[in-house]
């Protein structure tokens, strides 16, 4: 094998799995046709959740300094994020260059191997593992696991066969980063009768338009971006101003096409992000949830790959992160109707304007868009936080200040003795290879959204809560075995 596993792709996803691979000691090749990043930056932010999993693993400091907010939307209509109560807003104005660039650096820190201008082109599994073939010297590599995290155009999951059913596009919107241009935010949509326009101040005295033309046919498709002319010529159109002296930094096209793969694995071959999912990037959900696909993913394949899980670990991947997909096409479908629809969906807008004066209903929309209401089955049971990810919680361990990220940053599952039980953390003891055990004292329980009476807490790598004392229907060891595998006792056959 030339590697545990190749990630075709070096996107946010293919480089957040690359990390996550690697910080479970994980040999990777990822694989990208281009020979440098493209420099684009069609997301411009993370939502609360994926700056969770970005403190979870030490990345927002490499950030640099982040502007956050707690204004979000729905289809356009304002939503108030701050009435979430999370330890985070969402990050607003970060270029998706950056990110990628700060993703890369992680992992190639970690150990990643990642090859630029390399081009897959086809690929042969069989019961041990994958041949990736690569243009150029028509070189051939092989791994245990093949994963496309290769866009929306995925050719892995082309040439693997996965179904990829959902709705053409109807329409085509531009988004063009300018310079030289004197424009008024327009950070609510603006919309017409004939289309509608958005314009973002970036860092840099850079402005992101976006303009969508109603009633045009999108073309079947682009091979490459559209002239940044087409951008200024739907603008006039629009607003009846002139942009098109301005310095164009990049233009693209999309479209609210809406499609999911039937099975985010096949074999030996998985998919992640845009590769198993597109949409109408609607409030930048796209890139975030291409994140939090790979790092559901990377721990899971890190653990089957060091023989510490069955294979039918990674089914839980599937059954995970399919429905996160489908209630994430859903969302941003509706949101396409509010915001392509026009005149025809002005009685919708002004009926759901009502329902969000509802502070539930606020709740509901806002955790929806942000990733905080993504809660897995890991077994049931009572308890409140079982599936949800574990809230920033502030500890007390070994005399000193941490958190419930902070621990996780190993990459590893914890056990959180809360009571101080030892008896609890000998039943953990045979998989102590796997998860760290940790005694701590909760610094403020109810600021920190901790249910009153818990005594313990096992976090997978992913920061989502499998097991929890009282209020599990399975007891410890049936939880462990569950997501880290069998007790090492059993695993050796001692």
């Amino acid at each position: 094998m030339d590697a545990s596993v190749i990630v075709v792709g070096a996107g946010p996803a293919g480089l957040a799995l690359a990390g996550e691979l690697r910080l479970a000691g994980v040999d990777v090749i990822v694989l990208d046709r281009l020979a440098a990043p493209s420099g684009e930056s069609r997301g411009i932010g993370f939502t609360i959740r994926t700056m969770e999993v970005f403190d979870q693993r030490g990345l927002l400091s490499r950030l640099g300094e982040i502007e956050t907010s707690e204004a979000g939307h729905f289809g356009g209509l304002p939503l108030d994020l701050g009435a979430l109560g999370a330890a985070h807003a969402s990050a607003r104005t970060v270029p998706q260059s950056v990110t990628e660039g700060v993703l890369e650096r992680w992992a190639r820190d970690l150990g990643a191997d990642i090859r630029r201008g390399h081009e897959v082109t086809g690929h042969v599994e069989d019961g041990d593992g994958v041949t990736v073939t690569v243009s150029g010297d028509g070189a051939n590599l092989r791994a245990r696991y093949l994963v496309g995290c290769d866009g929306g155009r995925s050719g892995v999951r082309r040439a693997a066969g996965f179904d990829f059913p959902g709705t053409p596009a109807t329409t085509e919107l531009f988004l063009a980063d300018i310079k030289g241009a004197d424009l008024s935010p327009r950070m609510v949509i603006d919309r017409t009768d004939d289309g509608l326009v958005m314009v973002a101040q970036l860092p840099g005295g850079i402005h992101r338009v976006i303009v969508g033309e109603r009633g045009t046919t999108p073309p079947e498709r682009r091979t490459a971006p559209p002239a940044f002319s087409e951008v200024a010529d739907v603008w006039k159109r629009l607003t009846g101003g002139d942009i098109s002296g301005a310095e164009p930094v990049w233009v693209s096209a999309f479209t609210d096409a809406a499609r999911q793969v039937t099975a985010y694995r096949r074999g030996r071959v998985l998919l992640a992000g845009d590769a198993a999912h597109v949409h109408l990037p609607a409030g930048g959900q796209g890139m975030n949830t291409s994140i939090q696909d790979s790092v559901n993913l990377g721990w899971k394949l890190a653990a089957v790959v060091r023989g510490t899980a069955p294979d039918t670990l990674l089914d839980s991947y599937h059954d995970e992160r399919h429905e996160v997909g489908r209630r994430l096409l859903a969302n941003t479908r509706a949101q396409s109707s509010l915001i392509l629809g026009g005149a025809d969906a002005g009685p919708v807008r002004e009926i759901l304007g009502e329902l969000l004066t509802l502070p539930e209903v606020e709740r509901h929309l806002a955790a929806r868009v942000s990733g905080l209401d993504i809660r897995y089955d890991v077994g049931g049971g009572a308890h409140p936080l079982l599936g949800a990810r574990m809230p920033r919680l502030r500890l007390a361990h070994e005399g000193k200040e941490t958190s419930s990220g902070e621990l996780l940053r190993t990459g590893r599952g914890v056990l959180l003795d809360l009571a101080d039980n030892a008896t609890l953390r000998g039943r953990a003891r045979e998989w102590t290879d796997r998860i760290d055990v940790v005694t701590a004292v909760p610094h403020d329980p109810t600021a920190d959204h901790l249910p009153a009476g818990t005594t313990a807490l096992l976090l997978r790598p992913d920061g989502h809560v499998a097991w929890a004392a009282p209020g599990s229907h399975s007891d410890l060891p049936m939880a462990l075995a569950r997501w880290f595998g069998p007790a090492r006792r059993t695993r050796e056959g001692e």
